[in-house]
């Protein structure tokens, strides 16, 4: 996982749950806690510049209130993406207009205006930080942090390549490695093939026993 595709991953933390249903990795606090901790390298940047280390952050209710929300506009803005296409099968009924989660995300990202700043030691070597003003809440941070991931890859070539995997239960979105790639993963091209496989049994079968 690439940081600038911090927002695919976020997208995707709405999943197939392996059983017919769809999973929420972000259903808890505790959840986004392991989330944010588990990009540690991704976001180190953006929670630096504010009283959170991303090694170390805690969610509470309003930090994962704020997550959602961002992760909301982000799926509603990917089933946009992926247009003449089908969007994810999880949410697509759900979501709001795409002029409102396009406004939702500029808002996050203006949460926390981020400062570039350039550290020139004597003795060492230049590195560019950011700063920010104050002491933002977690909620706002981690927020604007997601927001400007989502606006990076939004604005980038990745986005032509996004897709909604079509295979059976799936509800991944995934960005297209390859001209001959189909499925977010492996295991979905199996299933496809599988369920492609029965339905022509089926069809089959069927036509056999019709006694026309």
């Amino acid at each position: 996982m690439h940081a600038d595709h911090l927002a695919l991953d976020l997208a995707v933390t709405v999943r197939h749950d392996g059983h017919g249903g769809v999973a929420d990795d972000l259903a808890d606090p505790a959840g986004l806690t392991r989330w944010v901790r588990a990009r540690a390298d991704a976001l180190r940047a953006d929670l630096a510049a504010g009283p959170y280390a991303a090694a170390t952050f805690t969610a509470d209710d309003a930090a994962l209130a704020a997550a959602v929300e961002v992760r909301t506009a982000v799926r509603a803005l990917f089933a946009r993406a992926v247009l003449p296409g089908l969007p994810s099968s999880a949410d697509a009924d759900r979501l709001p207009p795409a002029r409102q989660a396009l406004d939702r995300l500029n808002a996050a990202a203006a949460l926390v205006p981020v400062t570039p700043r350039l550290d020139w030691p004597q003795d060492g070597t230049a590195t560019a930080t950011r700063t920010v003003a104050g002491a933002p809440a977690a909620a706002d941070l981690v927020a604007a942090a997601l927001a400007r991931h989502a606006i990076g890859f939004l604005a980038s070539p990745d986005r032509d390549r996004l897709r909604a995997c079509p295979a059976p239960r799936c509800v991944r979105y995934f960005v297209k490695e390859h001209a001959r790639q189909e499925w977010c993963k492996p295991s979905c091209g199996n299933r496809a093939r599988v369920a492609r496989h029965h339905a022509r049994h089926r069809a089959a079968a069927a036509d056999s026993a019709d006694p026309a």
